[in-house]
């Protein structure tokens, strides 16, 4: 890889070596699986294979929040799939999602069993299953689907180029660090301007949406992602902010950030989770 700012792409570009910086080992140009690796299979008809990043964040997040409104049925299995060695390109994790991305889901209670991947997939299938955490009116049902997308197609702004170049990248690079700045900066103002005269992201009721966009933009503006929430001036944007505290205080969403979890404070981390004792 070239560090010249005055690259010149080839006529055809070839993978001849590893792009460099935090997780470059897990970027290939290909799909499939690499190896053998059977998937785990746990207790519970649900079935998580996943890490603590926001994207994975988001599914245990949503499994907490249907235990906290009494639904026994989504008790589940949450196996750590630790991407940094790979185990995203095992035979079994490709099988359920060939797209080698947590999390990703198993529902062993349809036959055949369902597999789901896609965190904002996922967060749907769970939601139509147990008829739970959607508003029930048109209107809102809607205004939750358009910010679930939103966040679906905003989030690699943030996270693949933002927190890319910011944060991982082996060298600043200016450019790239002013677009995606730029970028995300705009991402927060129209939360900010949404959320002035929204409780939620889909109006007085907490749902799906804002469970998709928290663990990404919630963490943000609590700095607790890339260490960068004074470069982005987060405190400027108020009602996030106010937001992401509001969620950040729900029992369910400090249980769902903890599972999967292998970094940080003690306390906050749990590898695999099979039972609600493993999180008291």
């Amino acid at each position: 890889m070239s560090n010249s700012e005055n690259y010149t792409p080839p006529k055809v570009w070839q993978w001849d070596a590893e792009s460099g910086g935090d997780w470059a080992k897990i970027n290939r140009p290909i799909a499939g699986a690499t190896h053998q690796q059977d998937l785990p299979i746990g207790e519970h008809p649900l079935q998580l294979y996943s890490l603590a990043t926001p994207n994975g964040q988001k599914v245990t997040i949503m499994l907490e929040e249907l235990l906290e409104l009494g639904i026994t049925e989504a008790e589940y299995d949450a196996f750590l799939i630790k991407i940094g060695d790979g185990d995203q390109f095992g035979s079994g994790f490709v099988g359920v999602n060939p797209n080698s991305k947590i999390p990703a889901l198993m529902d062993h209670s349809t036959t055949p069993v369902t597999r789901v991947f896609e965190s904002g997939a996922i967060l749907q299938y769970l939601a139509e299953k147990f008829d739970a955490l959607v508003p029930s009116d048109h209107t809102s049902k809607t205004e939750c689907r358009n910010w679930l997308f939103w966040q679906m197609g905003s989030a690699p702004y943030l996270g693949g180029g933002f927190g890319h170049f910011y944060a991982y990248a082996p060298h600043k690079m200016q450019y790239p660090i002013d677009r995606f700045t730029m970028e995300v900066k705009r991402q927060l103002d129209v939360l900010n301007r949404h959320l002035s005269d929204h409780d939620y992201m889909a109006g007085s009721e907490y749902s799906i949406a804002d469970i998709a966009i928290w663990p990404w933009y919630g963490n943000l503006v609590l700095s607790n992602s890339y260490d960068a929430a004074e470069f982005l001036d987060v405190e400027s944007y108020t009602h996030v902010i106010r937001w992401a505290k509001q969620v950040e205080r729900r029992p369910a969403v400090k249980r769902g950030k903890k599972v999967n979890c292998v970094w940080g404070a003690e306390d906050e981390q749990l590898a695999e989770r099979h039972s609600k004792k493993d999180l008291d």
